[in-house]
């Protein structure tokens, strides 16, 4: 097991508090520090703050841009690699977005469409569509996507990107990647019941081992801890797919009948251990991050449909996932709505991470050249 991300929460009221960045980003040295000499590795360290809407309200499109290429260049002197600046709320701050995107490389954000209270926000729907086109011509091979999604009913202290984003006093939560643990349940279980029974086993022992130590660098620093966010984050190691992990309790490939009960399974036990939990806590699914996933796409054993389908009983929605690059504007939004739809019915956090591919159709692949992604067949979008 690997501790996928420390990311630690800040509230700013505007961007010359940037005594509070290096604050954090040296609490998340030590906190990294501290997890490795327990035997641990982490593999980031990651900053989130408040929405930005609220520490840069007062200046225009372009002195906005321009403050967050100044955050950016701090953050590199700092060595931080994944800063979040929280979520855009209204359609006229979602249609800067690909804009901050265009201008910055470290910069992660998202824009929120809905949550329980007020329902879902067509507006601003129509706007996050425009944006992850935008984004998708303004970059290589529509790349710029990773750092942006969008997101219905999604609570503050997520430690996974671009979701993430802050409310409250300094805070920080932890991230992990749990593939090898699952893969392990399921290898030693020849039926769903003993491969849940494995798995809530295997992580009451070793999540509980993580909080401990989170709680003694919360009391040493003097930092809240949030929980841990017990999502299974995902492999590009094929022994620790999660696709893999599936096919050794079923008969025929992921995607096939089973695949519903299994990630049902699945996220009843990551919501039933027994430490302060937090974010999503459910199943990720994110097809371009994972081998065995991107793997079974080129094979079109499952479709957006059922990531849908599986996002009714798991975790965080449609994550990394290939589109066509001449996808109109109104299909996205389709599609954004469709995912917040099922966030608000089941309250829920889901989020949506797409990835049209300019000038590439349905059936082609994918052609990234980054260490975080695997190539796969781009969806067909109905």
């Amino acid at each position: 097991m690997k501790i996928r991300t420390i990311t630690t929460g800040i509230s700013l009221q505007s961007l010359q508090e940037q005594e509070k960045i290096k604050q954090a980003a040296e609490f998340n040295r030590q906190a990294q520090i501290f997890l490795e000499k327990q035997g641990y590795e982490v593999q980031t360290t990651r900053i989130a703050t408040n929405t930005w809407e609220e520490y840069l309200q007062e200046f225009s499109k372009t002195e906005i841009i321009n403050q967050i290429q100044t955050l950016e260049q701090l953050c590199q002197n700092q060595n931080i690699s994944f800063f979040n600046i929280g979520y855009a709320s209204k359609p006229e701050t979602i249609d800067i977005i690909p804009d901050i995107n265009k201008n910055t490389s470290i910069i992660y954000c998202s824009s929120k469409i809905g949550d329980k209270e007020k329902g879902i926000n067509f507006e601003n729907a129509r706007e996050s569509a425009k944006a992850i086109k935008r984004i998708s011509q303004e970059s290589e091979n529509g790349y710029g996507n990773f750092r942006f999604c969008v997101w219905a009913n999604c609570q503050p202290h997520i430690p996974f990107f671009p979701t993430a984003y802050h409310t409250g006093n300094t805070s920080f939560a932890i991230g992990l990647e749990l593939g090898d643990l699952v893969m392990q349940a399921f290898s030693q279980a020849n039926n769903i019941t003993t491969a849940e029974q494995n798995l809530h086993l295997i992580l009451e022992l070793e999540l509980n081992k993580i909080a401990a130590i989170a709680e003694k660098i919360s009391d040493e620093f003097n930092v809240a801890y949030k929980g841990i966010d017990t999502s299974i984050a995902p492999s590009l190691d094929k022994q620790n797919s999660i696709s893999f992990a599936y096919e050794k309790l079923m008969s025929g490939k992921f995607g096939h009948s089973g695949t519903l009960a299994i990630s049902g399974m699945l996220t009843r036990v990551l919501k039933s251990v027994s430490v302060k939990i937090c974010g999503y806590s459910g199943l990720m699914l994110p097809v371009c991050e994972d081998v065995g996933l991107a793997a079974r796409a080129n094979e079109q054993t499952y479709d957006i449909t059922n990531l849908l389908l599986y996002s009714a009983v798991c975790g965080c929605g449609l994550d990394t996932v290939p589109i066509p690059g001449d996808i109109t504007i109104e299909k996205i939004t389709a599609l954004l709505i469709d995912m917040a739809t099922l966030a608000i019915k089941l309250n829920k956090p889901l989020s949506a991470r797409l990835f049209p591919i300019p000038n590439k159709k349905a059936g082609e692949m994918t052609t990234f050249n980054s260490p975080y992604l695997v190539n796969c067949k781009i969806f067909t979008l109905d």
